[in-house]
């Protein structure tokens, strides 16, 4: 069993992620929670979120959650839908299973402000490979 500590110095080289702000919070049976403090680098022209904010963090956590224990899945599709805007400072991913089969698997990943209010809903289908 690897501990956060390994697991977060190999996601270090998810180097668009990390760079960006995130950090990975906990790790469990194909679970992963992330987050990020969201910064004026991260705000687009009207000073809301940027999309590709909540969805990095989102496809973030799908990496942990699918690849921490054994790295061998990548993404082959995601859907996002945008439910709200982002309050505070904080922004959070989590990944959770729905269905692991043979070569493909798939996952549903819900980013929240840090208030608890939905920012953001994804799924992703992964192959393992």
């Amino acid at each position: 069993m690897k501990t956060i500590e390994e697991v977060r110095e190999f996601f270090r080289n998810d180097r668009f992620a990390t760079e960006n702000g995130a950090v990975i919070d906990e790790i469990g049976d194909h679970y992963a929670k992330v987050s990020l403090t969201i910064t004026d680098t991260h705000k687009n022209a009207m000073g809301a979120l940027m999309g590709g904010v909540s969805f990095t963090l989102a496809d973030f956590a799908f990496a942990v959650a699918a690849n921490w224990e054994a790295v061998a899945t990548v993404s082959l599709s995601s859907t996002i839908n945008f439910l709200g805007r982002a309050k505070g400072e904080r922004l959070t991913a989590e990944a959770h299973l729905i269905k692991d089969g043979r070569t493909t698997c798939c996952y549903r990943i819900s980013v929240t402000d840090e208030f608890g209010s939905k920012v953001s809903e994804v799924i992703t289908t992964g192959y393992h490979v």
